[in-house]
């Protein structure tokens, strides 16, 4: 049997296809910083979303523009008010810090004080003396890591100005965006298509709401043990811990390194405990606090969040495990939607605060 010539067209549309991929990938590559900014930002206009709905309704003269304007002035003090709670002490104590520098200098070079003994015990004044030379050529290379270091900052600063103003105008705009989208569509498909929007963004809420409390427990129970093992500031390093918690994968490990260090340097009994304290705590939020508590309020099962973890980390890093969980539970909303879709009956979300379906059954009297 002679086989047809595949036609040019085919030929052409194939190479079309593979090029216009080449290019969307390269093009993500290129941008995935500013596509990084995007989906940090869409989640804060997620979580301030309700609050800029409830401020517009309780301030009947209020405009949108003024009450999203009133809710992320709130929210940039109160960012701001953390950092202060940081920085003032850390300010203070770094100028009794630098009062002492020269006199602990002078006893860690007579091997007096505890630095002293601690430097003689460990023979690192000996090493210091032998290894000038290399250590002189180290500190001098320390300059391209500062410029570096400059730099990192202030994309980082740069970042976080692009954050909130995508986040401002996408609470802002978004709605009127949203609405002139859905309304080239007919009534049945906006009407789904706004169901499922909200099931994603009180997905989205409950991560964030979860993650939050995680946070408050490992501070609290951080400061319940620095307290108990009399580490100064014990309050502020709990405070880091909390704050530290809620990034992904690293933060946990970061600060529980600051609050160690920290205990060891007021004991070493105390540096003991504390890390004896984070190993165990980390394994029990890692394996029961973030898989249960998320479950319930992503509406996930436990098992689910954990494997999404995993994955996400193995897929993505730390984007990955910020985006595993409410990536999952949207999936299970559209997949939800779809098998309601296909039997013919409307999306039912078992989740709390759905008013809209509330209000609908109260009005046609029908039993859940």
């Amino acid at each position: 049997m002679q086989q047809r010539p595949v036609p040019v067209r085919t030929i052409l549309a194939t190479i079309g296809l593979v090029l216009a991929a080449y290019v969307g990938l390269q093009l993500v590559i290129e941008t995935r910083r500013v596509l990084v900014w995007t989906v940090i930002a869409l989640f804060f206009a997620v979580a301030l979303y309700p609050a800029v709905g409830m401020v517009e309704r309780r301030l009947t003269r209020c405009r949108r523009a003024v009450a999203t304007l009133l809710v992320f002035l709130v929210a940039v003090a109160a960012i701001g008010a953390l950092v202060a709670v940081f920085v003032v002490p850390l300010a203070q104590e770094g100028t009794r810090l630098a009062g002492r520098l020269p006199g602990m200098i002078a006893d860690a070079r007579a091997g007096r004080g505890p630095i002293g003994d601690l430097l003689e015990r460990t023979h690192a004044l000996r090493y210091v003396q032998q290894h000038q030379r290399q250590i002189r050529s180290f500190a001098t290379g320390l300059g391209t890591p500062a410029w570096a270091f400059v730099r990192s900052t202030a994309t980082s600063l740069a970042g976080g100005v692009t954050i909130f103003v995508l986040a401002y105008l996408m609470v802002l705009e978004g709605p009127k965006a949203v609405d002139g989208a859905l309304s080239r569509l007919d009534e049945a498909q906006a009407a789904r298509i706004r169901r499922v929007g909200a099931g994603c963004a009180r997905t989205v809420n409950g991560y964030l709401t979860g993650n939050l409390l995680i946070s408050v427990i490992c501070g609290a129970l951080t400061y319940v043990v620095l307290l108990i093992a009399g580490v100064p500031f014990a309050a502020l390093l709990a405070l880091f811990v909390a704050i530290a918690d809620l990034i992904p994968l690293v933060g946990a490990t970061l600060g529980a390194v600051v609050a160690s260090l920290a205990a060891f340097i007021h004991s070493i009994p105390a540096g003991i405990g504390a890390v004896v304290f984070f190993i165990v705590y980390q394994q029990v939020e890692n394996h029961l606090l973030q898989p249960v508590i998320l479950s319930r309020t992503v509406k996930l099962n436990p098992l689910t969040v954990l494997l999404a973890i995993l994955l996400a980390v193995e897929i993505a890093g730390i984007l990955g495990a910020l985006l595993a969980i409410p990536v999952a539970g949207m999936i299970q909303v559209v997949l939800r939607d779809i098998w309601a879709h296909r039997e013919g009956r409307p999306l039912r979300l078992p989740m709390r605060g759905d008013e809209t379906a509330d209000e609908a059954r109260r009005t046609t009297g029908t039993k859940s």
